[in-house]
């Protein structure tokens, strides 16, 4: 290996297996290392673990000299390392950096000086200044001279075919000037564009204001729609409406709560920080409980309409569409289906679901599910039609055709004019 331009990619999910192809196809050297042996093997045996990217990419990885590990002793020596591993909350809402601060141990161990470490990961403000850099420091190593630590957080959006991961901005922070430089020096051979700001905390921060801008906006349709409900007029008319304005108006759409590992999660990092510096953020908080409460409101509407049909939720058929937390991925992290067939359980609603990229499904209260055929006897037999996640391959008029009731929580039924179809 090249120990000039390399680099090695601690965490190979979603973001760090993009980054490695990314690399490689730049043309630089890349190793892999993850804790998970099982994706060590899949990778070794050329098969992708992640929906859309396909064998064929995995391929030409590997093709390019790519090799992954499930432990750090066969670390070569190399010029940078990307760090790649989740960033959790724990149910105390305080952030779990103990998967990074892990990599960092073990790599303080085993790399040579003038290594380049990059935090990829989603962390707090400061996080990396502070926590990650005295990891380096008990080690002997002195930051920003001997050894060189730098932010350049993700902006991974699984299932956008718009974006390609190198033309997406990166925005570098490092420690020092030399830090930043010396992710320049490699990441600027393979990302179109580096925003270079001050530090890694700025770096951080502007990942985190990213996140928390979305999360407050959604959390004001998911309010504004509970009103324009209440005047009975279509939310997503006044929404397309309010667009035509060609300036200081951006859309944000209503659903059934956020999901995933990044809007639901972020902001709360930086509240849990402010909170230790002795500050409040409570529009932060109040977004959370707004998007949080959302499949309360969800099943409460359910409710509804079901009573419209003189049919009670205990013991009604529910058939819900989509479980993942976005459209045409198979991810269920953070879900908002996960609280909605709890409540739908817990009120003695009888919950099914069917989703093309989610095979078997388990929540914390009520165990496991597997997905049903979507065929129309199923349909017609359902009580409602809850429409969660609105896959593109769901066939809409399909399903108004044959259902007695749909209530669509995304919108995915626009365009079509039907009785039996109720909106958020």
């Amino acid at each position: 290996m090249n120990s000039e331009r390399s680099l090695c990619v601690v965490g190979l999910g979603e973001v760090g297996l993009r980054l490695a192809i990314s690399f490689a196809d730049a043309g630089v050297d890349v190793v892999g290392i993850d804790v998970d042996e099982e994706r060590v093997a899949q990778l070794e045996q050329g098969e992708s673990y992640i929906s859309d990217i396909p064998d064929a990419d995995i391929a030409t990885l590997r093709d390019a000299g790519f090799e992954a590990h499930a432990t750090y002793d066969e670390l070569d020596d190399v010029s940078h390392v990307a760090i790649c591993v989740p960033t959790p909350l724990q149910k105390s809402g305080q952030p779990d950096i103990s998967y990074v601060l892990a990599a960092a141990e073990s790599l303080a161990e085993r790399v040579g000086p003038e290594c380049t470490i990059i935090i990829e990961s989603t962390v707090y403000p400061t996080a990396t200044e502070d926590v990650i850099a005295e990891v380096f420091e008990t080690h002997g190593f002195i930051v920003g001279e001997d050894i060189f630590l730098a932010s350049s957080p993700e902006r991974v959006d699984p299932g956008n075919e718009d974006y390609h991961l190198t033309e997406i901005p990166k925005v570098v922070g490092g420690v020092t000037e030399q830090c930043a430089d010396n992710v320049e020096a490699l990441y600027g051979d393979v990302f179109e564009s580096l925003v270079r700001v001050d530090s890694a905390t700025e770096a951080e921060m502007a990942k985190i204001l990213e996140n928390t801008f979305r999360n407050v906006n959604i959390a004001l349709v998911n309010e504004l729609v509970k009103v324009a409900n209440n005047f009975d007029i279509n939310f997503w008319r006044i929404i397309d409406a309010a667009k035509t304005k060609p300036y200081g108006f951006m859309p944000f759409y209503p659903g059934p709560g956020l999901g995933g590992h990044c809007i639901p999660v972020d902001p709360l990092y930086l509240s849990w920080k402010a909170r230790q510096d002795g500050l409040n953020t409570p529009l932060i908080d109040l977004a959370d409980s707004t998007n949080r409460e959302m499949s309360e409101y969800i099943v409460l509407r359910t409710t509804e309409h079901l009573n419209e049909r003189r049919v009670p939720l205990p013991n009604a058929d529910i058939l819900i569409l989509g479980v993942a937390y976005k459209p045409d991925v198979p991810d269920v992290r953070n879900s908002p289906a996960i609280d909605i067939i709890d409540q739908l359980e817990q009120r003695n609603a009888t919950v099914s679901y069917h989703d093309p990229y989610v095979e078997v499904f388990e929540t914390p209260d009520n165990g496991t599910y597997t997905s049903e055929p979507l065929t129309a006897e199923r349909l017609a037999d359902a009580d409602c039609v809850l429409v969660v996640t609105d896959h593109s391959e769901y066939d809409m008029e399909f399903v108004v055709e044959h259902a007695s009731l749909v209530f669509d929580t995304r919108n995915a039924t626009d365009g079509i004019d039907a009785d039996n179809v109720r909106l958020l």
